[in-house]
């Protein structure tokens, strides 16, 4: 199993040189994996997390850690593919791929904020096949030497894309979410599944379900992926389960960390992005050092 963990661009930290410095820290600390996450507005939940504090831009997040780290992978978990055009997106992850020497991961996903899809003017309803078009029309920039697309919302044919990036065939493309609709499109156009806060039976069944449609999609499902982010409460010992259901780890006990990723790894988890659940940079710095040494070495 490798470990990934969250830099906290989303925690309202005033200090944007305190988040970037989480990457090198994750990185000397043996971390396979840093990830950050994409929200416009602090809405919602995430208004009553931050009001008005900082929600740092994901990509900009990682373009800086691309300079100040040299191993760990560079990962979104996830970015909402509706709202990024596919040729633009396509063309700043092929970039970052670049100065990163092959180290970007973009997880994506559909999205869910409503006031989100209103204010950038794409239809809510319409967030499913947005998602699949654009995976479709990035993989058609990175992959083919002439490419050429032809739909009613994006056209273009007889034009050079570069740079392509440096991971061949593409860079990977993890799919977010545990719906049929995001098991499905795992299935047939992803290069991972990373779904967030199943149980390890719920990522179990996910994982064969996947595994299955591939294979009916004339894909092998071995070159599929298979992760999880976890939320981790770094404050205090919570219930295994959230109001919404969601299971997720306590920061206050290792040892039961231990036993509970390790029943991951039994259900399938290939890659584990631990979502540290604070905005307290100490505390975030002193819990990363915890799993680096208490649970990690124990699991890799």
């Amino acid at each position: 199993m490798q470990f990934g963990v969250t830099i906290p661009n989303n925690w309202g930290v005033d200090d944007a040189q305190q988040v970037l410095a989480f990457g090198p820290v994750a990185e000397e600390m043996g971390y396979d994996s840093v990830w950050v996450m994409d929200h416009l507005f602090n809405n919602g939940y995430i208004r009553e997390r931050l009001d008005d504090k900082p929600y740092y831009h994901p990509l900009a997040t990682l373009s800086y850690l691309a300079a100040t780290t040299k191993r760990v992978r560079l990962g979104t978990s996830v970015l909402v593919l509706p709202y990024h055009n596919p040729v633009e997106l396509a063309k700043y992850a092929a970039t970052l791929d670049h100065m990163s020497g092959g180290r970007v991961t973009l997880g994506v996903g559909v999205g869910a904020m409503t006031e989100e899809f209103a204010a950038l003017g794409v239809p809510f309803t319409q967030r499913g096949a947005l998602t699949n078009e654009c995976i479709a029309v990035m993989k058609e920039l990175w992959t083919n030497q002439d490419p050429s697309y032809h739909s009613r919302r994006w056209h273009f044919a007889d034009v050079k894309f570069s740079p392509k990036p440096v991971q061949t065939p593409s860079i990977p493309l993890w799919v977010g979410g545990s719906s049929p609709g995001a098991i499905k499109r795992t299935a047939t156009m992803g290069d991972g599944w990373h779904p967030t806060g199943m149980s390890p039976d719920e990522f179990r069944a996910g994982r064969e379900e996947v595994r299955t449609l591939a294979a009916g999609a004339g894909r092998d499902p071995e070159a599929i992926t298979m992760s999880l982010r976890i939320e981790v409460e770094a404050h205090g010992r919570a219930s295994s389960q959230r109001a919404s259901n969601r299971a997720r780890l306590t920061g206050d006990n290792m040892e039961q960390m231990r036993a509970d990723l390790h029943a991951y790894g039994e259900a399938g988890v290939e890659h584990v992005v631990l979502a540290l659940n604070t905005g307290d940079v100490v505390r975030i710095r002193a819990l990363m050092d915890e799993i680096a040494q208490q649970v990690i070495p124990q699991l890799r």
